[in-house]
């Protein structure tokens, strides 16, 4: 398959038809190869416009969801930016080609083991592989000049928010199905947030921690 050909028409015929121009964001999804992150048996379904399966439930977004998403971010060189939820490893090489590093947490050791490989391959080496559970947020490297969380959740978590450093841009899923909204948090000033949703979705929930069961008196 002549894959370089199916890049350039998912660019113009899906990524740039959602209002996607940002050059930037424009040669990165033209230089990292989709087609290396997807399973094996579905390589061939590369560039199509669907959430393609992954183990345990997870999904790959679609790719102008992909696009759209690193757009707005507004990545920098310098910036630090953390991912929850690794997935395939393609979006997490998206975010480290535009900035300085990238911590990425996966839930499962399993599905992170392999993403350190194709980020080899690629030669991406700002991009840190954790395993642990990040849906309540993540401290260890915060604060962080953007954060993006690849699964949804039914609300924003107070966390994500203390771990965005001024001027930083968190893009979250939230909602509960079929009802997900992608909403984009920027803190202007100290402890001051500006929010905008940017559009509907519906995407697999992020494994989280349970709730604690209310206490009756």
């Amino acid at each position: 398959m002549d894959f370089d050909a199916l890049r350039r028409t998912m660019i113009e015929s899906q990524i740039r038809t959602w209002d996607v121009l940002d050059p930037r964001v424009l040669a990165t999804v033209a230089q990292v190869k989709r087609e290396d992150f997807v399973p094996t048996a579905l390589r061939h379904l590369a560039f199509v416009d669907f959430n393609m399966p992954l183990e345990y439930g997870e999904v790959m977004w679609t790719p102008k969801m992909e696009a759209r998403v690193l757009q707005e971010l507004d990545l920098q060189p310098q910036d630090r930016v953390l991912e929850v939820g690794t997935g395939s490893g393609y979006f997490t090489a998206l975010l480290a080609k535009m900035a300085g590093m990238v911590h990425s947490v996966e839930d499962r050791a399993d599905l992170a083991r392999p993403v350190e490989g194709r980020l080899q391959v690629h030669g991406i080496h700002n991009a840190r592989i954790a395993v642990g559970d990040a849906s309540a947020g993540w401290a260890q490297h915060a604060p962080y000049d953007a954060i993006c969380l690849t699964g949804s959740l039914p609300n924003l978590p107070e966390a994500f928010k203390e771990q965005l450093a001024v001027g930083g841009r968190l893009i979250a899923i939230l909602g509960d199905a079929p009802a997900m909204t992608v909403r984009r948090i920027v803190q202007i000033r100290p402890g001051a947030f500006e929010t905008n949703d940017l559009f509907e979705t519906e995407i697999p929930p992020l494994r989280h921690r349970a709730a604690p069961p209310p206490f009756i008196f």
